[in-house]
C-alpha cells in the first residue's frame, strides 16, 4: 500500500487507516474530526469525547493545528491515557488515543 491517510479500509464499525508504505496499521473504535479548529478548541473536544467511550477503546483524533502536536501528548500524558501514534501528513495531524 502506498502511504497517506486516504486509504481507508472499512470493518464492521472499526476504521483501519496506513501511513506509509507499510508502516502503520491502526484500527480505530472511534473518530474525532477537529479540522479548522485552534487551540483550546480541539483539547476541549477530545477531553468531551474521551468521557464517551469505553475503556480500552481506541480514538482517533483528526486535526489541523499544529499545537496539537504539544497539547495531545500532554492531555494523555496528564490523564493517563496512552497515546499510541501520532502522524503528520500534508497538513493533517492524526493521534490515536487508547483510553485509560
Amino acid at each position: 500500500m502506498s502511504g497517506g491517510a486516504g486509504w481507508e479500509h472499512y470493518c464492521s464499525v472499526k476504521i483501519m487507516y496506513y501511513f506509509g508504505a507499510v508502516s502503520l496499521a491502526i484500527m480505530a473504535d472511534h473518530t474525532l474530526d477537529t479540522s479548522g479548529l485552534f487551540c483550546p478548541e480541539p483539547v476541549m473536544m477530545l477531553h468531551n469525547k474521551i468521557r464517551d467511550i469505553s475503556t480500552g477503546d481506541v480514538l482517533m483524533i483528526i486535526a489541523t493545528d499544529p499545537a496539537t502536536t504539544r497539547d495531545i501528548p500532554k492531555f494523555c500524558t496528564f490523564l493517563g491515557h496512552t497515546l499510541m501514534a501520532q502522524e503528520e501528513q500534508d497538513g493533517l495531524y492524526h493521534y490515536y488515543l487508547k483510553k485509560a
